[in-house]
């Protein structure tokens, strides 16, 4: 019992010292690192640490190192993109097949008006900025994801975070984002919060529309193909 106790103790003290050690890093350094460390169990490890969200589906083989340092690089380059946008906060996260991925998030308080899910004039002209992103990285897969707060109950949050998810990939096609791209369009109510419900500050951070931008199996093809540039 004790002996289990201090080996899990020492993974997940080995795992925190990893991950400080790569906060630093570039996507480039950290794909190469953990495609070394052979590593599916280990990313899946630091990413559920980290708090990650693995999007995409498992593409069932393992992706190698050199792969992985290509698709890094890709997604570096979509991430610098997308931070140019305003009302833009973008982050790195890890995908179903621990690849570095992109993740946007926009308030929703920014996006809609209280209860609705018309878009607002402002949100409109982010989004046309982002949608360059999207065609520009076409060959990464996108899945859209609707938040709210806990205010109000589920019959009313869960189909109002579905319209708003909608209202955004509905907008992202608009303006010349592929069909095909889109691989998911997704509301998840209140049910997965990034902050205390219970303030007020908290609530305006959960109501929020998440992108992701992730290797499309085409992608990883080509990076290991050494054809992804």
């Amino acid at each position: 019992m004790k002996g289990n106790f201090v080996k899990s103790l020492c993974v997940l003290l080995s795992a925190a010292m990893l991950m400080t050690g790569c906060a630093t890093w570039n996507n480039t350094a950290k794909g190469g690192v953990i495609g070394a460390a052979g590593g599916a169990a280990l990313g899946a490890l630091i990413g559920k640490l980290a708090g990650n969200t693995a999007v995409g589906a498992a593409v069932g083989t393992a992706v190698g190192t050199g792969a992985g340092v290509i698709i890094g690089k890709r997604m570096d380059k979509a991430a610098a993109a997308a931070a140019e946008i305003e009302n833009a906060k973008v982050e790195t996260v890890k995908d179903a097949n621990n690849l570095t991925a992109v993740k946007v998030t926009f308030n929703s308080g920014l996006m809609f008006d209280t209860n609705k899910y018309n878009l607002k004039r402002n949100a409109m002209s982010d989004l046309s900025d982002f949608s360059k992103v999207l065609i520009e990285f076409n060959d990464a897969d996108v899945a859209i994801f609707g938040h709210t707060d806990s205010t109000g109950t589920d019959a009313i949050n869960d189909p109002l975070s579905v319209n708003r998810a909608n209202a955004v990939a509905d907008y992202l096609l608009s303006q010349g984002v592929a069909p095909t791209q889109i691989k998911s369009v997704v509301g998840k109510g209140s049910k997965e919060p990034v902050a205390d419900n219970g303030t007020t500050a908290g609530r305006a951070e959960n109501r929020r529309v998440e992108i992701y931008l992730y290797a499309s199996e085409a992608m990883i093809n080509a990076a290991s193909n050494g054809a992804l540039e």
